[in-house]
């Protein structure tokens, strides 16, 4: 795991942060009345609770010690009202608490899945899957307690410990007091368990980060674990880290057990105080039964918040180590930006030019310099070179997935970076050498879920490329289900519907890269009779090692170490007995030894 990953995990921001918190509350303010009427209920059934103690009391000293049958049963009924009530408004209360979380967390998990859409390539080729999926999944799910169980119920347990504070006062002053000289001992034990939590918490998030990095890409990279049987040697590792997870949980939970007892223990104490104490004041007839009983049931009732509020501060903490994880996402602004005065494109022909490009992935790193070619509308223009020449990059930059340091890309003789990159993306499509397909049907990988693309034009498309004899072979052809990243296809069939993908959104531009190095002979001979029939009228740029599958391109330009060293056609590059003279002559040479072989 890098040490930028392992940082950010370990990142545990303040309990409370008004900072964070204020930014939190934007997304709870469309549902603010939800917000309101969860407080309101929040107020009724905090003083629900503290009038039942209150009623025994009237119970036993008014009724019981009274032989009052009737006023007895009167009692017995509104205690039992009482209950059905506070049941009645926990109902809602609970509803309206879950609803607003579950509102909220949607709201921001579209926000940041929105985000990361947009978010330029430049981004995710330093940034981690897992940790992405992270945000979306589990910090979000964090805040989602602190929606529906922190924000809202921590009134409740507020309210709790003031109404049955103002019942104890009222009842009797100095019983109130007896009963709340534990609260000094007990501050100093919640303070001293919110530092030892604090820390162990970070330790459980540490480990955490580690194994979810240890296993992402370990089941990534399972085949070449596999192929070097290094499965014993994983699980020794993987062993290590899970226990270090499991030892810093076992640390955590040490304290919640010292500490949750430890308040039943002071509550005893207190218990144990009233009845000392009041039992002495009843023996001298300046306190009622009734009262000492209320006081002992107010004392459960008073420490039960203050172990909720303990967890409270439990699921706060973790709710702000979360949201200074998620906001530090959607403040990055890796965007590849429009401008504000935006060009059409209109009518695309197809004419594509490079002015003096510079490229650089990295400032001053430039895998591309001073690169100039333009491409006629209707013309195919292979580009070469051998790898890390910067071939990809150039169809990178002309799909502005990243933007040029210097220089200028044109279509039709507008500038790119002067137009919508959504725009200028629809009139481009791409095959890739990596294919990748999404769990779905062979249908909705063709048409990408494109509801304006018909099921005619992908069945028409998959006949152009070849790809419907196997797809008709399939029991359910173009309802076929395609599990991730297209496991049950083989490459060759991965590619063919890459290529009927790219015919049904009929671009005025085709980018080919390495588009038939993963399939055997016969299907290259298929796809190379596909894309002469997909070439005629647009404009293409074919990457390819392959010098044979480009033979017939209008221009092929030969880029050494980012720049253009050579361009002209088949012959006339031969003719030159430079770079591509000498790439061809080593490709032929391996094909002979390998027919030989």
């Amino acid at each position: 795991m890098s040490q930028d990953y392992k940082s950010e995990d370990e990142v545990l921001g303040k309990a409370y942060d008004s900072r964070l918190m204020k930014r939190l509350l934007k997304y709870v303010k469309p549902y603010k009345k939800y917000v309101f009427f969860a407080i309101l209920l929040n107020v009724v059934v905090a003083a629900l609770g503290p009038i039942r103690p209150y009623l025994t009391k009237i119970a036993v000293d008014n009724h019981i010690a009274n032989s009052n049958y009737n006023g007895l049963l009167v009692v017995s009924l509104l205690l039992f009202g009482s209950l059905l009530f506070q049941a009645a408004i926990q109902y809602f209360l609970t509803y309206y608490t879950q609803y607003l979380g579950q509102k909220t967390i949607f709201d921001l998990r579209m926000q940041i899945f929105r985000h990361i859409q947009n978010l330029a390539l430049k981004f995710f080729d330093k940034t981690p899957i897992g940790r992405l999926v992270t945000r979306t999944t589990n910090d979000v799910e964090s805040l989602n307690e602190l929606f529906s169980s922190g924000i809202v119920m921590v009134f409740s347990d507020v309210f709790i410990i003031i109404w049955i504070l103002v019942f104890m006062f009222f009842m009797d002053f100095h019983l109130t007091l007896v009963t709340l000289s534990v609260i000094p001992v007990l501050i100093y034990g919640t303070f001293l368990f919110r530092r030892k939590v604090r820390d162990s918490y970070r330790d459980v998030r540490l480990h955490l980060a580690r194994l979810n990095s240890y296993m992402q890409e370990h089941i990534t990279g399972m085949n070449v674990v596999q192929i070097f049987n290094k499965q014993k040697d994983e699980l020794d590792k993987f062993s290590k880290i899970n226990s270090d997870y499991r030892e810093a949980n076992i640390k955590s939970i040490f304290y919640y057990a010292i500490f949750y007892p430890g308040v039943e223990f002071l509550s005893s104490i207190a218990i144990g105080l009233i009845i000392w104490y009041g039992g002495g004041e009843i023996m001298q007839n300046t306190l009622t039964l009734g009262v000492l009983f209320a006081f002992i049931q107010y004392t459960e009732m008073f420490f039960r918040p203050i172990r909720d509020l303990s967890e409270k501060y439990n699921i706060m903490q973790t709710a702000m180590a979360s949201s200074e994880r998620i906001f530090k996402l959607l403040d990055n602004k890796t965007f590849i930006s429009n401008p504000v005065n935006l060009k059409a494109l209109g009518n695309v022909k197809g004419e594509i030019e490079f002015k003096n490009v510079w490229f650089a992935y990295n400032e001053d790193e430039y895998v591309l310099k001073n690169v100039s070619f333009k491409i006629n509308p209707g013309e195919t223009a292979a580009i070469v070179g051998a790898t890390g020449a910067g071939k990809s990059s150039i169809i990178n930059i002309l799909s502005r997935f990243y933007d040029i340091n210097k220089g200028s890309i044109t279509v039709d003789g507008i500038d790119i970076r002067e137009v919508d990159k959504r725009e200028l993306r629809k009139y481009i499509s791409m095959v890739l050498q990596d294919v990748f397909l999404f769990s779905g049907t062979i249908e909705s990988n063709i048409s990408m879920s494109n509801g304006q693309i018909s099921k005619e034009k992908i069945i028409e498309a998959a006949k152009i490329v070849g790809a419907d004899k196997f797809i008709e072979n399939l029991p359910q052809k173009y309802d076929a289900i395609v599990k991730e990243r297209g496991a049950t296809l083989s490459v060759g069939q991965k590619q063919l519907i890459s290529f009927a993908r790219a015919l049904a959104y009929n671009p005025q531009i085709l980018i080919l890269d390495e588009a038939t190095s993963s399939v055997d002979t016969e299907t290259e001979i298929l796809i190379q009779e596909a894309i002469k029939k997909l070439l005629a009228g647009r404009t293409a740029i074919v990457i390819a090692h392959r010098l044979s599958t480009i033979q017939d391109a209008n221009k092929i330009i030969v880029l050494h170490k980012g720049e253009i060293r050579e361009t002209g056609t088949h012959q006339e590059l031969l003719a030159n007995r430079g770079i591509y003279y000498k790439l061809y002559q080593l490709q032929f040479k391996g094909q002979e030894i390998s027919k030989a072989g």
